[in-house]
C-alpha cells in the first residue's frame, strides 16, 4: 500500500451533511483522517463508505480530536481542516507548497464570502485572541483559524497538551517559542453545514475564548 504524501485531519462531530462535499475536495493521493468525536448521525459510517480513514476519539473536545488525528497520521505533512464545509481542503495544496518553500506552519486567515458567515461575537473573540497572541509571541496574526499545515514530526515535538478549544492557539504559541517560520494565507470562509458547536452561540464562543486564555496564561 502506497503511503499518502499528506494527511488531512478532519475533526468530526455529527457532520454527515457536510462530509461528501469535504471529502471530494481532498487532493488526489492525500489521506483523509476523519476523527469521529462521538457522532450519532452516522458520520463515521459515511466517511468510511467515501474512502476516508476513521479515527475514533471518545474524549470530547476539538483538541482531543485534532491530536488523535495527528497521532494516527503517517504522512510527513499533516494538515487540519474543519469538517463542516466552511473551508475547502483543496486549498491546502498551496499551504503544502509554502512548507516546501521553507515555512514551518501555514495558517488560513478566513475571509467571509457572505454576510452572517462569521458571527460578530466569534469575530470579536478571534480579534482579542489574535492580539493576545501578538503580545505573547510577537507573531502578527489576523486569525486563529482551523485550516493549517505543518510537518508531523515537528508538531509532535511541540508536545501539545490542550484537548479543548485551546489546541489551535497552543500550536501557534509553542511553534513561535520554538522559532518556527509562521505564515498566514487568506482563504475563503463559506457558510457551514449545520450549526457550529463553538461559534454558533455566545456561550460556545465564550468557552472557546476562556480555553485559549488558559493556554496563554501557562
Amino acid at each position: 500500500m502506497i503511503q499518502p504524501t499528506v494527511d488531512v485531519v478532519l475533526p468530526c462531530l455529527d457532520e454527515a451533511e457536510a462530509l461528501p462535499w469535504v471529502l471530494e475536495r481532498i487532493p488526489p493521493g492525500w489521506g483523509a483522517l476523519v476523527v469521529d468525536n462521538g457522532s450519532t448521525d452516522g458520520s463515521a459510517e459515511l466517511a468510511r463508505s467515501l474512502g476516508a480513514t476513521v479515527v475514533p476519539e471518545s474524549r470530547r473536545g476539538f483538541g482531543a480530536a485534532c491530536h488523535a488525528g495527528l497521532v494516527a497520521a503517517t504522512a510527513d505533512v499533516v494538515c487540519f481542516c474543519d469538517c463542516d464545509a466552511s473551508l475547502d481542503p483543496g486549498l491546502l495544496t498551496g499551504f503544502v507548497q509554502k512548507l516546501e518553500e521553507g515555512d514551518d506552519l501555514v495558517l488560513g486567515c478566513r475571509r467571509p464570502q457572505s454576510r452572517g458567515v462569521w458571527p460578530a461575537h466569534a469575530r470579536a473573540g478571534n480579534r482579542v485572541l489574535s492580539h493576545l497572541v501578538r503580545r505573547r509571541t510577537g507573531v502578527r496574526l489576523r486569525d486563529l483559524g482551523p485550516l493549517r499545515a505543518a510537518r508531523r514530526e515537528a508538531l509532535l515535538k511541540l508536545d501539545l497538551t490542550d484537548r479543548r478549544s485551546g489546541y489551535p492557539l497552543e500550536m501557534v504559541v509553542r511553534a513561535a517559542d520554538e522559532g518556527w517560520r509562521i505564515r498566514e494565507v487568506d482563504v475563503p470562509y463559506l457558510p457551514r453545514s449545520g450549526k457550529s458547536k463553538v461559534t454558533g452561540t455566545w456561550r460556545g464562543t465564550f468557552q472557546a475564548v476562556m480555553d485559549m486564555r488558559k493556554v496563554l496564561a501557562r
